[in-house]
């Protein structure tokens, strides 16, 4: 049994909310969410499970629908999701009784239950969110499997908050597959057990590759055998940058490197920039100049002034600053504490000078 794993979708946000290329990520979103819905046509998959937030919020009634119809467009898989603490259902929500394609299910109890897909002799077991906030660990008791079915447990959460999840008690229940939602950052703990991440990144702390989680489950004798992959599929990806300035360089040399990381590493991608090192006593970085070398998010200026501090307690060794000088000096920390140090005191010194 071949199956596909993704979670925390996040239909309907809009990433980078104020940026010029907002608008454009809400819809690689749905764009990538609609070719995870056509590799599983194209490579065959039996079933296709959503661990919770395929939302961002509740979905309004014409997004179910669009949902809905690249589900019907699949010939040969089934479909099962819960609602997640994004998406959870309350009264209002059109989750409540929309009509989903025959092969679509999705769990619409509070509390643990299962379903049985007969055509894959698998029996799948989920809840959905119908508040924000569940600190009851509820994936944590003990249900009774039939050992000739695959047993599959559809869970979201994994912290205080949101269904806190014990590793080591999942393990022990004996689930065939445990498919995780909540995390952002893919995490493969086992070939049993692992959270996909989100499927395309949604803020500059979600670094590295995102995707989905594809597997297969075996009959070797007795007992199934799981075997997992994460496939990468986001459009972008969030990358830091840390450039090391030089005391020598200019506004203009620094952008012409942080241009040229950027080329390399692609102009497609959403960048984080911050400035390391030395820079010399003159220079002050235009941040606003840094933000326009491609998709920014933010640029943090960490540089300190190049000052020669031997020369700096010559020139003022009869004032306050000189004394600050050879006070700091004299103290037995890293070197590096100490630079710091002598940076922001003749910083606040020069202001008063």
């Amino acid at each position: 049994m071949r199956f596909i794993h993704l979670a925390d979708v996040h239909l309907g946000m809009q990433p980078d909310l104020r940026r010029d290329w907002s608008q454009d990520r809400s819809k690689e979103i749905w764009r990538t969410f609609e070719n995870v819905v056509n590799q599983c046509e194209e490579d065959s998959i039996d079933l296709l499970l959503i661990a919770g937030d395929l939302f961002h919020k509740q979905p309004l009634l014409r997004e179910l629908k669009e949902v809905n119809y690249l589900f019907k467009r699949l010939t040969g898989t089934h479909v099962v999701l819960m609602a997640g603490n994004h998406d959870y259902i309350n009264q209002t929500s059109n989750y409540m009784n929309f009509p989903w394609a025959d092969h679509v299910h999705m769990f619409y109890q509070e509390e643990l239950t299962d379903f049985y897909i007969k055509e894959l002799n698998t029996r799948i077991f989920g809840l959905s969110y119908f508040t924000r906030d569940i600190t009851e660990p509820k994936y944590h008791q003990s249900v009774l499997l039939n050992k000739q079915e695959i047993s599959i447990l559809l869970a979201h959460g994994g912290d205080e908050k949101d269904i806190p999840i014990d590793r080591k008690i999942i393990e022990s229940l004996g689930y065939t597959y445990v498919a995780l939602g909540h995390i952002h950052k893919p995490a493969l703990y086992t070939n049993q057990m692992a959270y996909p991440g989100s499927l395309e990144p949604l803020d500059k702390t979600e670094t590295g590759e995102h995707g989905y989680v594809q597997g297969e489950i075996s009959k070797f004798g007795d007992e199934y055998q799981t075997v997992i992959k994460f496939v990468p599929c986001s459009r972008r990806q969030y990358i830091p940058i840390e450039f090391e300035v030089e005391p020598h360089m200019t506004q203009l040399e620094v952008m012409d490197g942080i241009r040229e990381q950027i080329h390399h590493k692609g102009t497609n991608h959403i960048y984080s920039i911050t400035l390391e090192g030395s820079r010399g006593v003159d220079i002050t970085f235009d941040e606003e100049e840094l933000l326009t070398l491609g998709h920014i998010t933010q640029v943090e200026d960490h540089t300190i002034p190049d000052y020669n501090f031997d020369e700096l307690y010559l020139e003022n060794k009869d004032n306050i600053i000189g004394m600050f000088i050879d006070k700091i000096q004299s103290l037995e920390y890293d070197d590096e504490v100490i630079d710091k140090a002598l940076y922001l005191g003749v910083k606040a010194l020069m202001k008063l000078k």
